[in-house]
């Protein structure tokens, strides 16, 4: 086994969460990135949408916070929602520094303004964009400033497997009476098949979401909730994962994959309409096809299942052919693609899992349950997004927390009044494991799992759907459990036992809340329960039997 990779700071994952925590902590220490594909490929390089901050004259922070929790429906912590919408023209600023291009028009003064949209659940035009290909420019400066910074080494093609934390020397119960800490990470070098060991203080949980546990997603491959997996089966607290936003509008085509139709289209006016023509989202909401999310999506699944339709129409075609082209020139030349010219004819979309609103639990800071550990991003959940999130607040969310969560760990790694023995961490343990011939097995249950969360832990639920789901994943657990231990790790095989753990515990969430809020609805319990459930869900694994 090779010698441990020593850092002062550990980052999982490169998207914007992390990429933007790595250059602020670089100025106090060596980082290490590990990332499982090219350093690019993160689910910021497909944010369409942009990021919602306060700029404009008619707008405030006060608006900005009330639609926030408007639509996070009274599950937002308050206090942390003021915190990040009051931070974010600060990182816009930060963003422009570092050399972002947004979206611009020059006013009747000849004066250069942000090219301002605007989102479902939005009472203002906020959202600060480049053009549809938002992520990608983020994306773009950071990866950019990162890779010429000398303090930071990336390793592409890695792949984390099992956080390291003092419970691994001593005992599990450290995870649940606060004495646990990381020591760094187990991670997968895809091209050698070797376990390599990362040991640092402080570890960044970066890791993005969870789409890909279901059938249909708009998010990348990638997506298979590692981080919130890796901290669950180390005892860091889990909160909310019941509540997972699934995107309205997803390009429906047999030859698509996870291709997003922006909501700024429906922000542009785009309609929402059966196959017949007729629009059906006022018979729903006030705002139309301006409503949050949670709303579109269940007016949508359920005018399906009236009809028995597989897709229902978005029509953008009142525009005229050249506002659409310059307004959303990729998503234009996307759906040409696929035969669709959007400027003439409707779209077809279907909703799709877009964004978990749940994640690893952390404070202002970051912080986790377990000393040490840091969750930005998607995988972490400060309390922002409440049962529901608003458009575009995920990338604002995502820098300011990277931002104070990197405060944080430098103050940290500053004070520590004693070296922490990294030493001690045992080497990885490879026991009787022999390499496989059966690599079906994984594909098999991949495909299993995700296709039973896609039936019965979807858009809707209900109690006997999700003890039906809860059953046939514990049955693929004990399966999955038995082929971990006795083969070779391979990439797919990690991101397999990360499926399984996070399905495992969107199910205990959402079978635990007797209510329907937000992004969770269940047909036994319609109504939302303020007295009994305005709180959060909190899921920690006990002891070691897990996968």
């Amino acid at each position: 086994m090779n010698a441990p990779h020593k850092t002062d700071f550990l980052i999982i994952g490169s998207g914007v969460a992390g990429l933007f925590y790595a250059l602020k902590v670089s100025k106090y220490g060596s980082v290490a990135i590990v990332t499982k594909r090219k350093i690019e490929e993160s689910a910021t390089k497909y944010a369409q949408g942009g990021i919602a901050s306060v700029t404009s004259r008619d707008d405030s922070y006060r608006l900005h916070i009330q639609d926030t929790i408007e639509a996070g429906a009274g599950l937002c912590h308050d206090e942390m929602v003021e915190i990040i919408v009051k931070n974010g023209p600060k990182m816009i600023r930060e963003l422009l520094y570092l050399g972002a291009n947004f979206s611009r028009w020059s006013n009747e003064e000849g004066f250069s303004e942000f090219d301002l949209s605007k989102e479902g659940g939005h009472s203002k035009r906020r959202i600060i964009h480049a053009s549809d290909l938002t992520g990608r420019e983020i994306e773009r400066v950071l990866v950019k400033a990162v890779r010429k910074n000398k303090n930071i080494q990336i390793f592409e093609n890695h792949i984390a497997v099992d956080l390291i934390t003092s419970s691994n020397i001593y005992s599990h119960t450290d995870a649940i009476n606060g004495k646990n800490r990381t020591l760094g990470c187990y991670v997968l070098d895809k091209k050698s098949g070797q376990i390599e060991t990362f040991l640092s203080s402080t570890t960044l949980l970066a890791t993005g979401g969870i789409g890909k546990v279901y059938l249909y997603t708009s998010n990348p491959d990638i997506a298979t909730g590692d981080g919130i997996a890796m901290a669950y089966r180390a005892g860091a607290k889990i909160a909310n994962m019941e509540f997972v936003q699934f995107h309205p509008t997803c390009l429906y085509h047999s030859e698509s994959k996870s291709c997003l139709i922006s909501e700024a289209v429906r922000g542009e006016g785009g309609v929402l309409r059966l196959k017949n023509g007729q629009s059906f989202m006022e018979n729903y909401h006030p705002m139309g096809c301006l409503a949050p999310r949670d709303i579109v999506a269940r007016a949508i699944d359920f005018e399906m299942k009236k009809s028995g339709d597989d897709f229902v129409f978005l029509d953008i075609t009142h525009l005229p052919g050249y506002r659409i082209r310059e307004r959303f020139p990729n998503l234009y030349q996307i759906c040409l693609t696929f035969g669709i010219d959007m400027c003439v004819r409707p779209i077809p979309v279907v909703p799709a899992v877009h964004y978990s609103c749940g994640g690893i639990k952390v404070d202002q800071n970051g912080c986790a349950s377990i000393k040490g550990l840091y969750a930005t991003g998607e995988a972490a959940c400060s309390g922002m997004h409440g049962a529901n999130r608003l458009a575009s607040n995920s990338l604002l969310e995502a820098l300011v927390l990277s931002s104070f969560a990197a405060e944080k760990a430098v103050e940290e790694d500053r004070n520590k009044k004693q070296p922490l023995l990294l030493e001690s961490a045992p080497p990885w343990d490879t026991g009787n494991a022999v390499c496989s011939d059966e690599n079906v097995v994984v594909s098999h249950n991949w495909d299993e799992i995700r296709r039973t969360m896609w039936n019965y832990v979807g858009i809707v639920r209900s109690n006997k759907r999700l003890a039906m789901a809860k059953g046939r994943i514990e049955i693929l657990k004990k399966e999955i459990k038995e082929y971990y231990w006795n083969f070779m790790i391979t990439s797919d095989l990690v991101e397999l036992r990360n499926i399984i753990n996070v399905a495992e515990i969107i199910i205990k969430s959402a079978e635990y809340r007797k209510e329907s809020r937000g992004l969770h609805y269940n047909l036994n319990y319609p109504r939302c329960d303020d007295k009994n459930w305005k709180r959060d869900t909190i899921i920690q694994m006990k002891n070691k039997t897990h996968v």
